[in-house]
């Protein structure tokens, strides 16, 4: 027994290579179908949102055109779409009638025809207000910045967008020198959210794009964009500058 003990020992210590295994016919499939569903779904549904958006505009739009400047009336085919340049063009020419004198007028007294509807002017008060409070600050850091909070409690951060710098009674009622209003979206829907006004020592302003930061939000995370790239060019610019 003690003669055939060693033999076995190195019997066991030998390792034996076994040959690659090949991937089998499904696996290589699944493979291709998860690289083509990649490719394919953003394109697909990217096409069918902007479809879906064309067909709902044509459908309240083009049965206001009149038939005469119908042009489904002198061509075979239908023209998607369509309803989208209509309104573009409506819009604008709305907007270059408002902007004489004679537009103006008109402009007022539907303002004070509002004005005289209790619901009504509630209502169109706050679209109004909204609307050019977006356009006036166009140029400025509106929903331009992305910022971490710590939401709902100290240790838990939270990606949002810087709104404004707040003012008014919000400010001066609350002791603070400096605070801003930022918006904190939820998952998936980022249009939908809530509206804080934190202290603007507590409002960390981060690098990335409001698209990247929508990304990271609808994706629960699992969209990252690549700061490490943005952090080595800016790290490589300040070395050059200095």
């Amino acid at each position: 027994m003690s003669d055939e003990e060693p033999d076995k020992k190195e019997a066991r210590g030998v390792t034996f290579l076994e040959p690659p295994r090949k991937a089998r016919w499904w696996e290589n499939l699944r493979s291709n179908f998860l690289t083509g569903f990649v490719v394919f779904a953003p394109i697909s549904i990217t096409i069918y949102l902007v479809w879906t958006f064309a067909e709902f505009v044509d459908a309240r739009v083009l049965p206001l055109v009149p038939g005469v400047y119908r042009l489904e009336d002198y061509i075979p085919i239908s023209l998607p779409g369509l309803g989208v340049v209509v309104f573009f063009f409506f819009v604008a020419g709305l907007g270059a009638l408002f902007k004489g004198l004679f537009g103006r007028q008109i402009f007022r007294v539907g303002e004070r025809l509002v004005d005289r509807m209790p619901v009504v002017r509630s209502i169109y008060n706050t679209l109004k207000q909204i609307v050019e409070t977006i356009f006036a600050q166009g140029g400025k850091d509106s929903f331009e910045k992305v910022c971490l909070i710590e939401y709902p409690r100290r240790g838990i951060w939270a990606l949002a967008f810087i709104s404004t710098d707040t003012s008014g009674e919000v400010l001066a009622r609350s002791g603070e020198d400096a605070m801003m209003s930022v918006f904190l979206p939820t998952t998936p829907n980022p249009t939908s959210g809530f509206l804080l006004f934190l202290p603007a020592r507590d409002v960390i302003v981060l690098d990335m794009s409001v698209e990247d930061a929508a990304k990271l939000v609808i994706s629960a995370g699992l969209v990252t964009p690549p700061w490490g790239a943005v952090a080595e060019a800016e790290a490589e610019a300040a070395r050059r500058n200095a």
